[in-house]
């Protein structure tokens, strides 16, 4: 097997004019042209080498009609959830979609009724707020609770909203973005306890499984109960571990044949059927021989991590970071600086000229917070740093 050679995360990729939501649309988007992003949750290094190469073979053939999944996408599939994460999946139990955020809608449609109350636990990804109130139901949040430099989980209150708002469905995020929590298998088991108590089906968005820092391990939801296959519904993807988002490929771990049947009729309904036939190849490809770059890639961020740390603590103390557990995203309190949220925007946006994302879009709990992708060359990261510095000492 030839050797990978994507492994230089030092080298500076030019993303402009090539479509990229992050690097091309900042003016369409409200932002100055010379805004440096570091906020939605894409990478700027290249996918694995191998990757590459199976998509140009696959690209020279020139047929790209309807494609499906053969048994090795399910065996590379199969494989590296059972290495990794130590979970066993059958192959009936998987339905494919073209992104975790598409199953989390057809979910929250397959599982809900219009006006229902549905669980999250802000701050939390934004789009599980989205996916809710665009499919007319209500959003309810049993906020997390900020103790020590990170959060944690209000068990009472997650159990009261459940009877209060006659919740039928949990919406989890595991590891959890933007707080950077990877929840232990105690915590889980409190959750799932709760939630065969009171007949609620939980939808584990774990699309950032494959990233946890050193001293902690990514729990399966469904391996955190015995009971978990009949009330649980896994939502994975190679999109953020092999930045490949832009290929629209994730796998939908459904176990209990009922569920998984009312999620499908709402697939498709919705008009979608055959898969994305470059997201299929990348897919398998990244699975069976993208071990090397992961670990590499993976290794970069967490020194990239380091970096920032120290740089924060010698230049900008003020700013807090939240020590990640998970995720190459990393939630920064900028509260002690006692800017109201528009006013922290507007400081990172026009004296910074950078682009993170802000923490209210989180909820409301968020406010005061602003998270940063770290997922980018050194120099990059620096010079990010760099203009926080200027932005908030000069």
């Amino acid at each position: 097997m030839e050797q990978e050679r994507n492994l230089n995360f030092d080298e500076v990729v030019e993303r402009r004019n090539t479509d990229s939501l992050k690097y091309d649309f900042a003016v369409r988007r409200g932002k100055p042209a010379d805004v440096l992003p570091l906020w939605v949750a894409d990478m700027d290094f290249k996918t694995s080498s191998f990757i590459l190469d199976a998509l140009e073979e696959r690209a020279r053939h020139g047929i790209f009609g309807y494609t499906e999944t053969r048994e090795d996408y399910f065996e590379a599939l199969r494989d590296w959830m059972k290495s990794h994460h130590d979970l066993d999946v059958e192959p009936q139990w998987v339905l494919k979609t073209p992104g975790v955020v598409f199953a989390l809608a057809m979910a929250v449609k397959a599982y809900t009724e219009a006006g229902d109350y549905v669980l999250i636990q802000q701050p939390v990804y934004y789009p599980l707020t989205e996916v809710v109130q665009d499919n007319g139901r209500k959003v309810i949040s049993s906020d997390l609770v900020p103790e020590d430099g990170t959060y944690h989980v209000d068990f009472e209150d997650f159990e009261n909203k459940i009877k209060e708002y006659h919740v039928k469905l949990f919406m989890l995020c595991s590891p959890h973005n933007p707080v950077g929590r990877v929840w232990t298998k105690e915590e889980l088991q409190r959750l799932a306890e709760i939630c065969v108590r009171h007949g609620v089906i939980v939808v584990s968005d774990e699309i950032h499984e494959d990233f946890v820092y050193p001293g902690h391990k990514h729990v399966p939801f469904l391996n955190a109960d015995e009971r978990a296959k009949e009330f649980c519904i896994t939502c994975t993807s190679v999109s953020k571990t092999f930045n490949l988002a832009g290929l629209q490929i994730a796998n939908i771990i459904v176990p209990n044949q009922k569920l998984r049947r009312a999620l499908r009729k709402q697939i498709q309904a919705a008009g979608y059927s055959q898969l994305n036939a470059f997201g299929v190849e990348a897919c398998k490809v990244a699975y069976q021989h993208g071990e090397e770059w992961y670990r590499s890639a993976w290794k970069y961020i967490q020194e990239n991590l380091r970096f920032m740390k120290e740089y924060l603590a010698k230049e900008l103390p003020e700013v807090k970071v939240i020590e990640p557990e998970g995720t190459y995203l990393v939630w920064l309190d900028f509260r002690e600086f006692g800017l109201c949220g528009e006013e922290l925007s507007e400081r990172i946006v026009q004296k910074a000229r950078l682009w993170l994302d802000d923490g209210h879009i989180f909820g409301k709990t968020g406010t005061g917070f602003e998270r940063i992708n770290l997922a980018t060359s050194r120099s990059t990261l620096k010079e990010a740093l760099e203009r926080l510095r200027r932005a908030f000492k000069e």
